[in-house]
């Protein structure tokens, strides 16, 4: 790499004029910006357009930013000490305002000549048909109409101790402007292969930071844009799929070369459905997995009730074909004893010894379930994090599945791996929340994905409909209405932390208006939430599964894990508190028998824009993976899926969202390099491999590299 580049973009930025130790030490504790390629990659978050002017006579609106252009006919200090202040008198050809500043008073007076031209720019204050400004911009009109900033004006991000100091968004355009008048472009080198900027049609990494920080057009300001969202995806792409290349050609896997007895038997004799055809087609991609020789790292996605839990089960089957045991590991005890009565009951009668080992299996129990999982006489063991604590020891595990993984941190699903005695396992990690196509490419880009796009055939679609308190008599019928057909009833409160409490009323007010409607002995209710101790919330369960009580009052606690056909409809109360994402988790619980199912969204009158569109949005769509597209857009990739611990890089300009084309571009053009030069040897690669070596922010070693 060049020793100009190195140098330059490395360089502290205290020798840039204007900036100093102080304000550098203090761009560095506001914003984490040490060096000059810290800077030039601090891109504005916005942009004025300083093309258009107005007349005073036009200003019609408090709160309108205008800019005018005139002459500063006067300027005078007003009041003494704190109360000191700045006020000047601006007119054009229509009319007066009046300017006033609060701070740096005398510097403003010493370098603000009356007389002359000047460019104002700032808000406007009305009052009494009076105008006035506060802190105007204000710049010689000769000055103004020459400078780079004379048309798209960059807003930085600031802070109120950076505005202190002068390095609110005019200050930082003032040392933008002085790093620009030092830069060369030799400076600044290109990383991306001549090749590839030809054929992008992409302006080079020089002219796209100065046409982002100070565009003259609109058109600079695109072409800029485009180069930089794409160099960002490409870079993380290149890590994420160089990862992938690394893990396909290093990680040792078990070879598990037979489909055998236990597979065959579950599949002719045990297997009580038809398969739907994504089943079977993700079945095959785990068989082939199974058989290559390399470590199966395999994510299957599937929306709620698509049937992922017996495509892992008949994964696991494969391993106890060939000698090996699997583990199951569940984020919660609810969850890992729904999986544990699914797969025994599923497996009855095959002689296959399936254990379930929770934070509250104790004693002798415990001791039985460790003693056989060693000795290997335990053929599938279901758990929650209890499997990868220190005393557990597997005799020979061949497959780890993982449900619901976003909520294992990346440490505890590595722990489980390590379980393994001789080669790491094969790994199904499994999702019920849909991920768009964007999260895939980047959360998961290291991951073969399998997707379960269809539910099984007698499954009906949920009816969703959105009710307010209005409706409340007309629910209660309803409810009622299903009772007396035999069904049971879910009725969910909202549990947000910050709040646990007020909730907890919430529930219990709700749990006595219930009692009023469905008194007893006629009606029975279980009540469910998180600060019931656990063998209390499995008794309440247990009552609700063995349908004697028909309504289960409960929080977010039955988001996943609670498997109950004859429960026929959903009712979510104050719907607009949860997300998206959860609320389709909750519509997931009916739905599972062959009846019609139903899920009722009440919710108060006043909503706010977003949360109509998610309760519309609820209404309108079953499918899981649209839901989860909207909820990307609503509320960004930072909190959709536990990205953030998922290890999504902080992206400075792309957006996940709205850039989904130029992602895909880059991972296509990314994925071909590393097919043709999967070690970037060749000439035209060496500048791009330097740079990622220093500069790559997917954890990957490029150094080692040739």
């Amino acid at each position: 790499m060049s020793s100009v580049f190195t140098s330059f973009l490395d360089q502290e930025i205290t020798y840039i004029k204007g900036v100093g130790p102080s304000k550098s030490n203090l761009l560095k504790a506001e914003l984490g910006i040490e060096t000059i390629r810290d800077l030039l990659t601090d891109y504005p978050i916005r942009y004025e357009d300083r093309t258009h002017f107005q007349k005073i006579s036009e200003i019609s609106h408090e709160g309108d930013v205008v800019q005018l252009r005139g002459t500063l006919t006067s300027l005078s200090q007003v009041g003494s000490g704190r109360k000191k202040r700045l006020v000047g008198r601006f007119r054009d050809d229509t009319g007066t305002v009046e300017l006033v500043w609060f701070r740096s008073v005398k510097w403003l007076q010493d370098n603000l000549p009356t007389g002359h031209q000047y460019v104002l720019y700032g808000r406007v204050n009305l009052f009494r048909g009076k105008i006035s400004m506060a802190h105007p911009e204000i710049e010689l009109a000769s000055k103004a109409m020459t400078a780079k900033t004379a048309t798209f004006v960059p807003v930085y991000r600031s802070t109120e101790r950076l505005g202190a100091s002068g390095l609110d968004s005019r200050g930082r355009r003032k040392v933008m402007s002085n790093l620009f008048a030092m830069i060369r472009e030799t400076d600044i080198p290109e990383h991306l292969p001549h090749y590839l900027i030809q054929k992008l049609h992409l302006p080079s990494l020089f002219e796209s930071l100065l046409w982002i920080h100070f565009p003259s057009d609109n058109n600079l300001l695109r072409r800029a844009e485009k180069r930089l969202k794409f160099d960002e995806f490409f870079i993380i792409q290149m890590g994420i799929i160089k990862q992938y290349k690394n893990r396909q050609q290093q990680m040792q896997g078990y070879v598990f070369e037979k489909v055998g007895k236990h597979f065959n038997d579950f599949y002719n004799h045990h297997l009580s459905f038809e398969l739907t055809s994504a089943q079977k087609r993700v079945l095959k991609e785990i068989r082939r997995d199974l058989k290559s020789g390399v470590q199966m790292n395999r994510l299957l996605q599937g929306d709620v009730g698509s049937g992922k839990t017996i495509v892992a089960l008949m994964a696991m089957l494969i391993s106890l074909d060939n000698g090996f045991q699997s583990g199951m590991m569940a984020p919660t005890e609810i969850l890992a004893q729904q999986h544990f009565e699914t797969v025994r009951t599923m497996l009855s009668g095959m002689g296959i010894r399936v254990g379930l080992l929770t934070g509250s299996i104790k004693g002798s129990a415990r001791k039985e379930i460790l003693r056989l999982t060693k000795l290997g006489e335990m053929h599938i063991l279901i758990g929650t994090h209890a499997l990868i604590q220190d005393n557990v020891y597997f005799h020979n595990l061949g497959m780890a599945i993982i449900d619901e993984q976003h909520r294992f941190g990346v440490a505890q699903r590595a722990q489980l791996w390590e379980k393994s005695r001789d080669l790491h396992p094969h790994i199904l990690v499994m999702t019920a929340t849909p991920i768009p196509r964007t999260l895939h490419m980047t959360m998961y880009g290291d991951l073969d994905v399998s997707i379960i796009d269809e539910l099984p055939p007698a499954r009906k679609p949920v009816l969703t409909q959105h009710k307010t308190e209005y409706h409340r008599p007309q629910i209660i019928k309803f409810m009622k209405e299903q009772i007396k057909h035999g069904r049971q009833i879910y009725v969910v409160y909202p549990l947000i932390e910050e709040s646990e409490k007020l909730d907890l009323e919430d529930l219990n007010n709700g749990y006595e208006r219930l009692l009023a409607d469905f008194p007893k002995p006629q009606y029975q209710i279980s009540v469910v939430h998180g600060r019931m101790k656990q063998e209390d919330k499995e008794f309440e369960m247990q009552r609700f599964v063995e349908a004697k009580t028909h309504i289960m009052v409960a929080t977010t606690v039955i988001e996943v894990g609670v498997d109950v056909p004859n429960a026929s409809v959903m009712i979510i109360e104050n719907s607009e508190r949860f997300g998206l994402s959860q609320l389709h988790q909750l519509r997931g619980r009916v739905g599972r028998g062959a009846n019609q199912s139903y899920c009722v969204l009440m919710s108060s009158f006043k909503l706010t824009e977003e949360a109509k569109e998610r309760l519309q949005t609820m209404v309108r769509t079953n499918d899981g993976f649209e839901i989860a597209e909207v909820d990307l857009r609503l509320r960004g990739p930072g909190t959709v899926g536990g990205t953030k611990q998922s290890g999504l890089p902080d992206l400075k300009i792309a957006n996940l969202i709205k850039d989904g084309k130029i992602l895909k571009t880059a991972r296509q053009i990314a994925r071909r390099i590393l097919d043709k030069d999967p070690d970037l040897k060749l000439d035209m690669h060496v500048a791009l491999r330097r740079y990622l070596t220093k500069y790559g922010n997917v954890e990957q070693d490029w150094s080692k590299i040739s």
